[in-house]
């Protein structure tokens, strides 16, 4: 039987979500405690990966298991996980349901902080040394809708098999001294949302104009873009299925 799993995580001492060679991650974490509780070894696939830093506000995973999942066992794992993974719920799904491939859409949020703020600087970019031009930035946001081949701001070396993807909403809003930017599409490149926030940042502070963003697309080219935004700031927020 597969199942689903639904759980958020701080991702401030995790090497990012995906298991790696000597490193903590997520993935190992969230696996180990599935495995001790149910005492069974349990593999995971989550909905996509996160680098090193960045966080989780809802993120969902599968795992296939034989037996009866108890209803204690969301308690059991947040009893069992460390301070910085909380698990939401556990549902059957059909046996061919995918925590990746099912996924129609992703949305992720970014956070600068426009103030010099200790309460927010763990979670957001603290960009108070330069004002930000919201609306140039948000007029660089329709221009993305234009374009499918986001290959300028992929991860160099990166494996992905192709540069295509479909973004379905992109604007920033401020409230007060925090600009939040959210963005979602049907799948995203490494590195791609942090680097389109850096760019972002070039064209709020006078760096760059709106419409250079098509220069930088069509480049196809990472050295073009801008500098990857810091991955504190942020946070896969949604995954959307058909359930």
């Amino acid at each position: 039987m597969r199942y689903f799993i639904e759980f958020s995580y701080n991702g401030s001492t995790f090497f990012g979500y995906q298991i790696q060679p000597n490193e903590i991650s997520v993935q190992e974490e969230l696996e180990k405690a599935l495995s001790t509780i149910l005492r069974t070894e349990i593999k995971t696939t989550g909905a996509g990966r996160t680098d090193t830093g960045v966080h989780a506000k809802k993120m969902f995973a599968h795992f296939d298991f034989d037996g009866e999942i108890s209803e204690k066992l969301v308690h059991q794992l947040n009893s069992f996980l460390p301070p910085s993974i909380a698990v939401k719920k556990i549902f059957e799904v059909k046996e061919d349901f995918h925590a990746r491939f099912s996924a129609k859409y992703r949305t992720y949020e970014y956070y600068i902080s426009l103030e010099k703020n200790p309460f927010s600087e763990k979670f957001a970019w603290q960009h108070w040394r330069k004002s930000l031009d919201v609306e140039k930035m948000n007029e660089a946001c329709e221009i993305l809708f234009e374009y499918e081949d986001f290959g300028s701001f992929a991860k160099v070396g990166a494996d992905n098999k192709t540069n295509i993807c479909k973004i379905y909403h992109a604007n920033w809003e401020q409230n007060g001294n925090e600009l939040k930017f959210t963005i979602s599409a049907d799948r995203f490149l490494r590195n791609m949302v942090r680097a389109i926030v850096g760019t972002m940042v070039e064209i709020g502070s006078g760096k760059l104009n709106p419409a250079d963003l098509r220069n930088v697309i069509e480049a196809k080219n990472r050295g073009v873009a801008g500098t990857s935004a810091p991955a504190h700031a942020l946070f896969l927020v949604d995954v959307g299925y058909d359930f």
